[in-house]
């Protein structure tokens, strides 16, 4: 039978030979562009420029390292809870601070922190080795099998105390620390080699700044990067923790945003600020100045955001307040989320026990007082409180942002 060879023939066969690799790419990673999607999105487009990092976060299969039953959001540029009161911490965070690090081949990096072991599997083809301590046993057990299972060599676990390091390996080239102390640990300083980096979140337990530490004539000289905020870290740091939030009384810090910007530019007592500045402002209601919030992109978002410590035992009613202007706001690109003022309940383990808001602000309205009682959940151990456009198109300024026990 002669072989047809026709244009049609040869586009047909074109055709379905592009289906087929289409179907056996999905088929071999269904996850591949959600995942590009994402690293565009929150990496790429939020200021990370080091190709090699990028790489990584690309190549990096985030959805291994979460549950089954939240696979679905495992490509969504946020922390999600992996038990054992702890997360997995947030993609753009994960790139932003393997970039800072400068992550070189030749470099035996120090992990705190392992987690579901992500950061390190993101760390690992940019190093020579990581070195990575979990103080929880189950989730260093199962991080040290998930990433065996993939193939990730070069990195080492172990269960620990990661506020004493691994001497047994040190001097490091860098360190990085994926949990919170309110100071540098000395062992940690003592382990860095000379010259070396270390990137930690340091500070109150919801009032962090992330920070690049270089090592010189053996001090740490410090450069702020960023506010943001982490799981504690446990064991030792967290007993000589000094100052520590009262659950019973919550509060937002600097809601009046009358505190001046940050060295980093940033607006204090604020973190995984998207899209925002500080704006001088003679109407505001609280002050000269005001939190101005703008997208011109529909579906990313502008964003603020506050973490807050809440005893749903002795808190049961939350009262949240904010005056609130909007300037041509519309609805987010599925039409189902909107800019507004929302909360969000955790448990111990930092599991979501629901979420209230405020809103949603659409159009363009003036300056008005909005406030909501909400009830707190009984479970609840801690709080999430965010000012978000939520993907719409428009600007948004608040100001006068509180929350206070309803009693």
């Amino acid at each position: 039978m002669k072989r047809l060879s026709s244009p049609l023939a040869v586009l047909l066969t074109a055709f379905f030979l592009s289906t087929s690799l289409t179907s056996m790419a999905l088929a071999r990673d269904p996850y591949e562009a959600a995942r590009n999607h994402l690293v565009d999105t929150a990496i790429v487009a939020n200021g990370v420029k080091n190709p090699r990092v990028i790489a990584a976060m690309r190549n990096t299969m985030r959805h291994e390292f979460v549950s089954n039953n939240q696979r679905n959001q495992a490509y969504y540029d946020m922390a999600l809870p992996i038990g054992e009161d702890q997360t997995i911490s947030s993609p753009f965070i994960v790139a932003y601070m393997t970039e800072s690090l400068n992550p070189q081949p030749t470099d035996k990096v120090l992990e705190i922190g392992t987690g579901s072991g992500y950061q390190a599997a993101v760390l690992a083809p940019l190093v020579q080795d990581v070195f990575s301590i979990e103080i929880k046993e189950p989730l260093g057990r199962k991080a040290a099998r998930v990433l065996q299972k993939l193939g990730y060599d070069n990195v080492h676990t172990k269960v620990g105390d990661g506020y004493l390091g691994w001497p047994q390996y040190a001097p490091f080239d860098k360190i990085i620390v994926t949990c919170s102390p309110e100071n540098v640990p000395k062992p940690l300083v003592d382990q860095l080699k000379e010259g070396g980096l270390m990137v930690i979140p340091v500070g109150e337990r919801y009032q962090q700044t992330l920070v690049l530490f270089t090592k010189k004539d053996g001090q740490l000289e410090a450069q702020p990067l960023r506010p943001t905020l982490f799981v504690p870290m446990t064991g030792e740091a967290e007993d000589r923790r000094q100052v520590k939030p009262d659950p019973a009384n919550p509060r937002l810090e600097n809601g009046d945003f009358e505190k001046p910007l940050a060295e980093d530019g940033s607006v204090p007592g604020w973190y995984y600020q998207r899209q925002l500045e500080l704006v001088e402002d003679s109407s505001a209601p609280g002050g000269s100045k005001s939190l101005k919030l703008s997208n011109e992109d529909p579906g990313r978002v502008a964003l603020a955001l506050q973490g807050l410590g809440l005893d749903g035992r002795e808190v049961h009613r939350l009262r949240m307040k904010a005056w609130v202007k909007t300037e041509g706001m519309g609805l987010g690109p599925d039409r189902t989320l909107a800019p507004m003022i929302l909360i969000s309940f955790y448990d111990e383990q930092r599991r979501d026990l629901g979420k209230a808001a405020i809103g949603p602000f659409v159009g363009s309205i003036d300056w008005h007082e909005v406030e909501k009682v909400v009830n707190v959940p009984a479970a609840t151990r801690e709080a999430l409180f965010r000012v978000s456009t939520f993907g719409a198109v428009g600007t948004m300024y608040v100001d006068n942002l509180s929350v206070e026990a309803a009693r």
